[in-house]
Parts: C-alpha cells; sequence; structure tokens
C-alpha cells in the first residue's frame, strides 16, 4: 500500500491542475508553522490569511529582530516537511489516530487567528475532512489518509523550495528569503537553498521510515 499511497500522493504535488488547489493545503501548513514558532519564541500573534491565489500571511507583534523573529520567519518553508516526518514517525509507531486528532486540534486553534473568509473556508473544509475520517472512517482508511497526509507533506515541500527560487528569479523582495537576508545579511539565494538542502532530506527520512528503501518488498 505504501507505495500506491506515495504515487498517489505524487500525483497531486505534481500535476498542475491538481497542484493548484492541494497547494492551499500548504500554505495552510505553511502559515501554521509562521504561528507556532511566533508564539513558542515569545512573540505575539495576531492574524493569519489564506488567500486564493494560494499566498498567505502571519503577523506577530514583538522585537522586529533577532533569534525569534528570525525563526519566526525561517519556520514556513520547513513546516510542511517537519508535519510529514511527524506524521510518518506516529503512523511508523501504530499511533495514527494520534495524528488525526493533532491535525483536527491544529485545525480549531487556526480558527482563533484567521482573520478572511477564504482562509476560514480552507480551514474549515480541512476540518470536516479530518473529522469525518476520525469519526467514520474504518481504522485501513484511516492508516491510508495519514499515510497520505505524510508522503504528501513530505514530498510538496521541496517543490515550495523550487517555487521560492522561482518567484525570486522575477526580482520579488518580499519572499521569507529575502526577509531572512535582512535579519541575518546572509544572501536570500542561501535560505532558498537551505530550505530545499533540508526539505529532500525529510524527505528521503520520510521515505526510510515510512518502508521505501531499497529492498523492501
Amino acid at each position: 500500500m505504501e507505495w500506491a499511497v506515495a504515487a498517489a500522493a505524487l500525483v497531486l504535488v505534481a500535476y498542475g491542475p491538481l497542484w493548484t488547489h492541494t497547494r492551499h493545503l500548504v500554505t495552510l501548513v505553511h502559515e501554521s508553522g509562521h504561528a507556532l514558532v511566533a508564539l513558542a519564541t515569545g512573540r505575539r500573534l495576531n492574524s493569519i490569511t489564506l488567500h486564493s491565489d494560494t499566498s498567505g500571511l502571519t503577523v506577530s507583534s514583538g522585537r522586529p529582530t533577532g533569534p525569534g523573529m528570525i525563526a519566526t520567519a525561517a519556520a514556513g518553508y520547513l513546516a510542511p516537511a517537519v508535519l510529514g516526518l511527524l506524521i510518518a514517525a506516529l503512523v511508523q509507531a501504530d499511533r495514527t489516530m494520534w495524528a488525526l486528532w493533532f491535525a483536527l486540534g491544529a485545525l480549531a486553534l487556526m480558527l482563533l487567528y484567521i482573520r478572511n473568509w477564504f482562509g476560514l473556508l480552507v480551514v474549515a473544509i480541512a476540518g470536516v475532512a479530518v473529522a469525518a475520517i476520525v469519526w467514520k472512517a474504518p481504522d485501513r482508511v484511516q492508516h491510508a489518509a495519514a499515510l497520505l497526509a505524510a508522503w504528501f507533506m513530505l514530498i510538496a515541500a521541496p517543490r515550495t523550495a523550487f517555487e521560492l527560487w522561482s518567484h525570486r528569479r522575477r526580482r520579488s523582495r518580499t519572499t521569507d528569503a529575502d526577509v531572512l537576508a535582512r535579519l541575518t545579511h546572509i544572501p536570500a539565494v542561501l535560505w532558498v537553498g537551505v530550505f530545499l538542502v533540508l526539505n529532500v532530506a525529510a524527505l528521503a527520512l520520510g521515505a526510510w521510515w515510512l518502508g521505501l528503501q531499497p529492498g523492501t518488498p
């Protein structure tokens, strides 16, 4: 089943017409990463918005420089990979329900900070889908859904890093990498490289955890 689920996740990420819709889930996790790290570093979380063009914005208050702001800015592009690894670890530990309940709780908390109607719609649809799986789906469907979520996030993370590179080539100066460049004086292109390397490494680790290492039947 692992190969079939991994292939389905790849299609959701690689096939353009589907990606225009599924990418909203990645944006949701991206902005959740910013939000979670902002709170963890003592910043005040003000708002989260998700837009129909798959962009998003998380606004927090606090010191405009320093480790907390750097960690907050860096968290977005790493969040999908981290979530994918977390779900993969729980699935491998036979704790699939923990992964589903975690997702449901995180979506409920997001509702407290979403500040636009489209964002509320995305969170609501995701929440209803996860709730239906938790309360109505049999165990094998729950396992497959968690596995699909893990693979989807792990595969999507490198793609978003590639998209960030393409976005920067259009001379944008508002990306997370550019914010980090201003905060750290490390060139934005190096931050894009860091995101890409870490996300690819997470994908490789996730594949190992989920049983697709060489020699696995």
